[in-house]
């Protein structure tokens, strides 16, 4: 029997947030340095863009898709010199001695930070674009309704993912004492730094591969 489309989003929102990059990473370090809220928050800022990309597969916006797949140069630079700031205040940042205060500012700054990171990675369209090609949901298959379902599925499998994510680290975190939330701040920073100057990296093969 066929699985609902909601559900099929669901499991391909889980699976596309599930791998371990700079988000996870990020979440991580936020749950264990401020608490499971920053960590969550963190995650469902990735998941709303992962929701706005799969929007862009499943309603078929090619003139989206392409323009931001032009832009990758820039949009690749800007992530990546980001990701190279988070990790740079990551490695130096004292730990909390306790789970911060759940403030408006910092939740929103958790949001947006991981919100934007998601946001300008281009790949992220055509991992969803091929996702739904593989699976044979493009949307005219199906209509603007069952497209609909796929991206409410999608976004709702992606915060699915994060909540465990948090939830799970979070268990932890009261094993880890002062010094042990400085080293995970230090390894998580070089981590991240790492991606970021790997997304910059990336920019030299492409103007290569143009010249």
């Amino acid at each position: 029997m066929e699985l609902p489309v909601i559900i099929k989003g669901i499991i391909m929102g889980f699976s596309i947030a599930a791998p371990v990059g700079p988000i996870g990473v990020l979440c991580i370090r936020r749950t264990l340095s401020s608490g499971r809220i920053s960590g969550l928050v963190s995650g469902l800022g990735a998941a709303t863009a992962d929701g706005m990309y799969g929007c862009v597969a499943a309603f078929g916006l090619t003139f989206i898709s392409s323009f931001l797949v032009s832009q990758q140069f820039w949009l690749r630079l800007i992530g990546g010199a980001f990701l190279i700031y988070l990790g740079v205040k990551t490695l130096f940042s004292r730990p909390a001695e306790q789970a911060a205060n759940a403030s408006s500012t910092s939740i929103w700054g958790d949001y947006l930070s991981t919100f934007f990171l998601t946001i300008t990675n281009p790949m992220t369209i055509l991992s969803f674009a091929a996702v739904f090609a593989g699976m044979g949901l493009a949307a005219t298959n199906g209509g603007y309704t069952s497209a609909g379902l796929l991206v409410l599925g999608v976004v709702i499998g992606s915060a699915l993912w994060w909540l465990c994510l948090s939830g799970l680290v979070s268990l932890f975190r009261q094993k880890f004492t002062a010094t042990g939330l400085i080293w995970v701040n230090r390894i998580s920073g070089l981590i991240i730094v790492v991606f970021g100057l790997a997304a910059v990296g990336s920019l030299l093969q492409m103007t290569g591969k143009i010249g």
